[in-house]
């Protein structure tokens, strides 16, 4: 019979495996905060307009900073306002001139998406960004969480050639949606990378790695989560 001691001890051992090779994503909204980042040892940036809000396409000088500064990847947020997803013929002319902006400052990638009114994907839009980004990576960011059938989703985001989505598993959070998370993985194998975010921090985030077996993750709270999944 296991003690509680050697439980515990079998508890860390399977969290320390879990959380080998997790690659870590930051959000920032400044160029103070993508130093801080890089300084954590973080693994990519995702620039972002005011996080406040829920985060939008980040000014132009914030972008130019950043790729001229720091050594770490950089992925730019796409998304011309906040609130609900769905836009405007006119919005969408908005991203597309914004992906092509970032991509002539040189970032490694863009996260952008557009949704229908009755909560699918728009893979029209989707489309027409992709073609615009390419050969940048792409990932699709949590207007996921707001769609109607998260695993229909997910196979139009393969379908369409998405190299990555960010989701906290239609939760309010990552560790409540942990079980949902665990099935998009499952679900994804290798066709598109699950990005685990919302509200993740170094206090939880082995626990969530080790629940949902994502190999990355993102955080607005990043400080400490590079340690926190390199520490046994």
């Amino acid at each position: 019979m296991i003690g509680e001691d050697e439980d515990q001890e079998c508890n860390n051992l399977e969290l320390s495996m879990a959380a080998q090779s997790v690659f870590v994503e930051a959000a920032v909204d400044t160029f103070e905060g993508a130093l801080a980042a890089e300084r954590e040892g973080v693994d990519r940036i995702e620039v972002c307009g005011p996080l406040d809000e829920g985060g939008t396409t980040p000014a132009t000088d914030l972008i130019t900073r950043c790729v001229d500064r720091l050594r770490t990847p950089l992925h730019v947020l796409v998304r011309p306002r906040a609130g609900e997803f769905v836009y405007t013929a006119v919005e969408i002319a908005t991203m597309k001139a914004d992906i092509v902006r970032a991509k002539l400052l040189g970032v490694h990638g863009v996260v952008t998406g557009a949704l229908t009114a009755d909560g699918t994907i728009d893979v029209d839009v989707l489309a027409e960004l992709i073609v615009v980004a390419r050969p940048m990576r792409v990932c699709f960011h949590r207007a996921f969480d707001c769609v109607h059938d998260q695993f229909a989703a997910l196979e139009i985001l393969v379908s369409r050639g998405c190299d990555l989505v960010l989701t906290s598993g239609a939760a309010p959070t990552a560790l409540l949606g942990a079980d949902r998370l665990r099935a998009l993985v499952e679900r994804a194998g290798d066709r598109i990378g699950i990005i685990a975010g919302g509200s993740i921090t170094s206090d939880h985030v082995r626990e969530i790695v080790a629940r949902t077996g994502v190999r990355q993750v993102h955080g607005r709270a990043f400080r400490g989560l590079p340690a926190a999944l390199r520490d046994s």
